[in-house]
């Protein structure tokens, strides 16, 4: 499973943020082309995400770029602009169903011939930030094998819906709970949305533990002061790292090489699925120590 704890967007055409960027090891560089940049740049911005796509994940990080949504008439000069060697993944924006995915899907894998790239070597994240998007979120998860991860966009989702978007985030609960369950169906990452409040830590460590017990793993982030918070809460507790080394061990030894089911282990009862859990809580950590290891 692909590690996006941070996912650090950066405006497809700022150089020096791009380099101060990199300076925070994110686990993915996001050059945008959307949002971040005005309509009379997204020329130049394209032409800046071509000539530093390598540059980007040059230090070991992961590089991507979130493309203009299909209603634009943008997305095509985006990805003929920047499916080149060093590029990771394409973010899709305003997706509102599995036909969004599929035509993606069909137009990368052109590229990728056209370019000499390996079929199926450009992944796909969804940006999921509609009322429709939500509604059909599933399907839009499942609907292609290069799509490894959804992020659930609030501020869209919220002027989507005409609602005030807050920090509390009372208002995104339905969704941001239906992507997360949408995501772990289709067995793919779900990445919540951008916490606005920057400077305010301990409220996203708040936020961020909500979200985790939702299911989230990783988060996009439009400000460098969160990269570090969001790489420490995304990873399993170093406590719950070694409770996993210890129950595993003890299930190994005293169940399943003397043909139990369960054992006792601390007072409290182990059996396979605690087990289990201990092996996805060990999994994740080696996930991570691999990603920090290509750093």
């Amino acid at each position: 499973m692909t590690v996006m704890r941070s996912m650090l967007y950066v405006p497809g055409n700022d150089k020096k943020a791009l380099d101060e960027a990199l300076t925070f090891q994110a686990d993915v560089i996001v050059l945008d082309l959307e949002d971040l940049v005005p309509p009379a740049e997204k020329e130049k911005a394209r032409q800046m995400v071509r000539e530093n796509i390598q540059y980007a994940g040059s230090a070991g990080l992961e590089a991507w770029v979130r493309v203009n949504a299909w209603e634009t008439n943008l997305t095509n000069s985006d990805l003929e602009a920047v499916v080149y060697p060093g590029l990771c993944g394409i973010n899709l924006t305003k997706v509102s169903g599995a036909p969004d995915v599929q035509r993606l899907d069909w137009r990368l894998e052109e590229l990728e011939r056209e370019r000499g790239l390996d079929v199926g070597s450009v992944k796909i994240c969804l940006l999921i930030e509609t009322a429709v998007g939500i509604v059909k979120a599933y399907e839009s998860c499942a609907a292609s094998p290069r799509v490894v991860a959804a992020i659930f966009g609030a501020v869209d989702y919220t002027r989507d819906m005409q609602v005030k978007l807050t920090s509390e985030a009372v208002e995104q609960q339905f969704a941001r709970g239906y992507l997360a369950v949408a995501a772990r169906a289709a067995r793919i990452l779900a990445i919540d949305a951008p916490f606005l409040a920057y400077r305010d830590i301990p409220g996203y460590e708040r936020n961020v533990a909500e979200g985790r017990q939702m299911g989230y793993k990783g988060r996009m982030i439009v400000h460098p002061n969160l990269v570090e918070a969001s790489n420490r809460l995304y990873a399993p507790d170093p406590a719950d790292v070694q409770w996993a080394r210890d129950v595993s061990k003890a299930f190994e030894e005293e169940a399943i090489a003397q043909g139990k089911a369960a054992i006792v282990f601390k007072d409290r009862l182990v059996d396979t699925p605690v087990y289990y859990n201990a092996l996805d809580i060990l999994a994740a950590q080696s996930e991570i120590e691999a990603k920090l290891g290509k750093k």
